[in-house]
């Protein structure tokens, strides 16, 4: 709430909130928020477009969107949170995977939740002001301590420390390729798992499944296509960036990578890291592929089967 209130008032990265109008934007936040809960979504009123505008139909919203050199965004963070933003237009191309990629810079409208780079159908949208203040609150959390590690390596990459401004925009510019080497991964693995993946999720009644879930196509995704791109380039930086990020439900599942990672960052061969992608890709590919089967063999009471499954020491990639 901090980080949206700072975003809404336009103040610097870091700029110190002061807590009355804090507290006060808050408690009028949640005062709108519960109003229009349940409210039912209503159609985009956009011109050149047709009047009842799905709000998600975000390939229909595109067109007349950039025509104004804007860039729409709409999805469902997990299975009920849904998102939306509105954002200055920078760049668009179109890749090999038959994907168009969307880079966005000033956002105009946003909720809460703000992913830097997100897979909508077979567009990415990179949003560069979100990646921004995700660095920022990453590098507010290292500073407190400074540990040594994957985080530490990036800061000393790019200078961080000593005008974090000023560096910020080259390391955007290159981690957003990182980021876009993820949600290509996501696409690829749509294309083998979808539509059984998310009629999947659809039936987990608890939330931590429906986590677990998540981080095995994230690590499917990561493990087939951003790892053997980075370890294939070289690009040293990438893989701290990437490594920085991994935590959660990830990091429980495949403890191997965090371990092959110290052991190269601390001197090691790349090919022990190679090997163990590897290794990760043919695990989490086949744990995928297992989950699947159950909700296809079982349908909604596959859930208890699929919990324990990703609750055992099977489902785990051990170093």
């Amino acid at each position: 709430m901090r980080e949206l209130f700072r975003w809404e008032q336009r103040l610097p990265l870091g700029a110190p909130l002061p807590r009355d109008a804090v507290g006060a934007w808050i408690a009028h936040r949640e005062r709108e928020w519960e109003r229009l809960e349940g409210s039912d979504f209503v159609a985009l009123p956009l011109p050149a477009a047709p009047a009842d505008l799905d709000p998600f139909d975000v390939d229909a919203a595109a067109e007349p969107l950039a025509a104004l050199g804007l860039a729409y965004g709409a999805g469902l963070a997990g299975r009920e949170r849904p998102g939306f933003f509105l954002a200055e237009l920078l760049e668009r191309r179109e890749l090999d995977d038959g994907v168009t990629v969307l880079v966005c810079g000033r956002e105009h409208a946003r909720g809460l939740f703000a992913p830097p780079a997100a897979l909508l159908g077979r567009t990415i949208v990179l949003r560069r002001e979100s990646f921004a203040r995700w660095m920022w609150e990453k590098f507010e959390a290292f500073a407190l301590k400074r540990p040594d590690g994957a985080f530490k390596a990036v800061v000393a990459a790019y200078g961080l420390d000593a005008d974090f401004h000023a560096a910020l925009p080259h390391m955007l510019d290159e981690q957003g390729e990182t980021l876009l080497l993820h949600e290509l991964g996501e696409h690829r693995v749509a294309r083998r798992f979808e539509p059984g993946w998310a009629a999947m999720r659809l039936a987990l009644p608890d939330r931590r499944t429906d986590l677990q879930v998540r981080a095995v196509r994230d690590l499917v995704a990561d493990l087939e296509t951003t790892l053997p791109t980075l370890l294939e380039r070289g690009d040293a930086t990438a893989l701290h960036f990437w490594f920085s990020t991994f935590d959660g439900h990830r990091a429980a599942l495949c403890p191997a990578l965090p371990a092959a990672y110290d052991a190269w960052r601390q001197g090691g061969n790349a090919q022990a890291l190679r090997a163990t992608v590897e290794r990760g890709r043919d695990h989490f590919d086949r744990l995928a592929r297992e989950l699947l089967a159950l909700h296809a063999g079982r349908g909604d009471e596959a859930a208890g089967a699929i919990a324990e499954l990703l609750s055992s020491p099977r489902a785990v990639l051990e170093t």
